[in-house]
């Protein structure tokens, strides 16, 4: 069984990174304008400082787990440079994990001097962000393939973690937003709104980048069968991420094609309230759902993959 501690930790550092990366991605997608002015409606003000922070006590408590178990070290405290010095130096883990924490540190140094030139602070703090999560690919499974199809194989990983902090961060800004604040609660619908309606073209890619690089990924790693699936907990967990990841497909088709366009019906009549209800219903049962992920990926990420026979 997987040590839980280390998949606490992995699944912390997934969730922060994708947040992370995503949340100023959708950001400056559907609401560059408003971010700029600084619309009170928005939020996450403080938010990309405190996220970049968290990440990179994250990423440096995961690098030592990783060189703890390396070295065989009976707890953290007894790792010393030489050993993490070994791990950075002569492993991919540990050389994407040390990219990991400088990227996030550059974020964290964008976002701290994020006040005066905010868009260019959030495509800088998303650009770093990206780097720190794409490191998480060049440490794991896609990095188990060599030549042209290991490059193949990085890639499909990348997308597919780029993909997924799209929609993360897409669900944490509508979660967000359908709280309505007490300054401009009005203004912060009618943009909620106008989010939901934005995201709809974006959705469609977000799926079809998911569904084709989780299929690439699943051939690279497993190979083409099925053998495993119902035996192995590799399997059992694969089952688990597939069911919530069409959990998650079902209530985006309900958020786009019924409460979405019910919500701005409601606005027109200028009485959003159980409307809003709905939605923001329906938005946290998604966004339970893409954490759920998360942990699973996290998990997954410990256990060998089933063998074909």
């Amino acid at each position: 069984m997987a040590d839980g501690l280390g998949v606490a930790v992995r699944f912390a550092l997934y969730l922060d990174l994708a947040l992370l990366c995503g949340v100023p991605l959708f950001l400056l997608y559907s609401f560059r304008r408003e971010w700029e002015e600084g619309e009170p409606g928005l939020g996450f003000g403080a938010w990309p400082a405190a996220a970049a922070g968290a990440g990179v006590l994250l990423a440096a408590l995961s690098l030592a787990l990783l060189a703890q178990s390396m070295s065989g070290a009976e707890s953290l405290t007894a790792l010393r440079f030489p050993i993490l010095a070994m791990v950075v130096g002569g492993t991919h883990a540990g050389l994407a994990g040390a990219i990991r924490i400088g990227a996030l540190l550059l974020a964290l140094w964008c976002a701290l001097r994020m006040r005066h030139r905010r868009v260019a602070g959030l495509w800088a703090v998303a650009g770093c962000a990206f780097v720190a999560l794409a490191s998480l690919a060049w440490g794991g499974h896609g990095a188990m393939d060599e030549g042209v199809q290991g490059y193949v194989h990085l890639w499909a990983d990348i997308v597919h973690l780029l993909a997924a902090a799209g929609w993360v961060g897409a669900l944490a800004v509508f979660a967000k937003m359908s709280w309505p604040s007490a300054g401009a609660p009005r203004r912060q619908v009618r943009l909620l709104s106008r989010g939901l309606a934005g995201f709809a073209s974006l959705g469609t890619v977000i799926v079809a980048a998911l569904t084709l690089t989780g299929a690439a990924n699943y051939a690279f790693i497993v190979g083409p069968n099925f053998n495993g699936l119902l035996s192995s907990p590799y399997g059992l967990l694969l089952l688990g991420k597939l069911g919530l990841f069409a959990m998650m497909l079902g209530l985006a088709a309900a958020n786009r094609f019924r409460l979405a366009p019910r919500l701005e019906a409601a606005i027109a009549a200028d009485r959003p309230g159980a409307a809003l209800v709905l939605l923001r219903r329906s938005v946290a049962l998604e966004a339970g759902a893409a954490t759920a992920i998360l942990l699973l990926v996290a998990w997954l990420g410990t256990l060998g993959p089933p063998t074909g026979s």
